[in-house]
């Protein structure tokens, strides 16, 4: 199982994702893409990233804005593999 990062590994870690937030349990971003299906598409991307890492965000989708939330639900926290994700997550983002 991975570990829990201390508030301040996420704090730091997240200095190189500014647009991503923390609340102490789960890493939260919202993304707005020009269209429906743009951000359809990025979503259907980045799943494959999360497949192959074997770890999945929570998504919510409001017409061209996606809503994501990772925590590493196993462990009860952010653990490294969320920051992982946030970083591939990024590269889909406009």
């Amino acid at each position: 199982m991975s570990r829990i990062l201390e508030p301040a590994e996420v704090d730091r870690q997240l200095s190189e994702l500014p647009s991503w937030s923390s609340d102490g349990t789960s890493l939260h971003r919202s993304i707005d893409f020009p269209s429906f299906p743009e951000a359809i598409a990025a979503v259907a991307s980045l799943a494959i990233d999360a497949e192959e890492m074997n770890h999945h965000p929570d998504i919510d989708i409001r017409w061209r804005t996606v809503n994501l939330t990772l925590s590493t639900h196993s462990a009860g926290g952010i653990t490294q593999l969320d920051i992982e994700l946030a970083h591939r997550i990024e590269t889909h983002a406009p």
